[in-house]
């Protein structure tokens, strides 16, 4: 039983780290790095849904779904990232490297980006902050995830925020739509 509800606990921090670390990024991307004149752009329009897309803000909410894949996908590796020294920089290091850096399609700032795409230079290092903004925090939420794992008041403080985001996503999907 405590082994589940370890498991249980494990697979919480890693959703609530990375929905709440994804949606305040986002904020960060669209409020200081203009990605609505980014998105405005000739070669950004053809890859890119509109920002007025009424799917556009669910994304925020439904990167829950992706936190339980990330946590599925981290699991086998768990104690490394978890419980040795310095495991969450090497989580780090694996998520730039990973999504970032070496992803298996041409997607902005990879290294197959660089190779593949007509991208401008430029659209290669948009992403960057963003990227640091995202890990800095994910890593930030996990490390107190594990340090302060007993104390319930971060579970009740990570259930409202992901509760607010998953809120806020629906609303302006629903607003999107002209439904409120």
């Amino acid at each position: 039983m405590e082994r589940k509800q370890a498991l249980g606990k494990y697979f919480w921090q890693v959703t609530y780290a990375h929905t709440i670390a994804y949606a305040v990024a986002g904020i960060f991307a669209m409020l200081v790095m203009d990605y609505s004149g980014l998105w405005e752009e000739e070669i950004v329009v053809t890859l890119m849904r509109p920002l007025d897309s009424p799917i556009i803000p669910l994304g925020m909410g439904l990167q829950i779904f992706r936190g339980l894949l990330l946590a599925l996908i981290f699991l086998p590796l768990r104690r490394t990232f978890f419980e040795e020294k310095h495991g969450l920089a090497k989580l780090a290091v694996m998520i730039v490297g990973l999504s970032y850096l070496s992803t298996f399609g041409p997607g902005f700032g990879s290294f197959e980006g660089f190779i593949y795409t007509n991208l401008p230079l430029r659209h290669h290092f948009w992403g960057i902050p963003e990227l640091a903004f995202y890990v800095s925090s994910f890593i930030g939420l996990l490390y107190v995830a594990i340090k302060h794992a007993h104390r319930k008041i971060f579970t009740v403080l990570s259930i409202l925020i992901v509760a607010m985001i998953i809120f806020m996503s629906i609303m302006g999907f629903a607003a999107a739509l002209q439904v409120v």
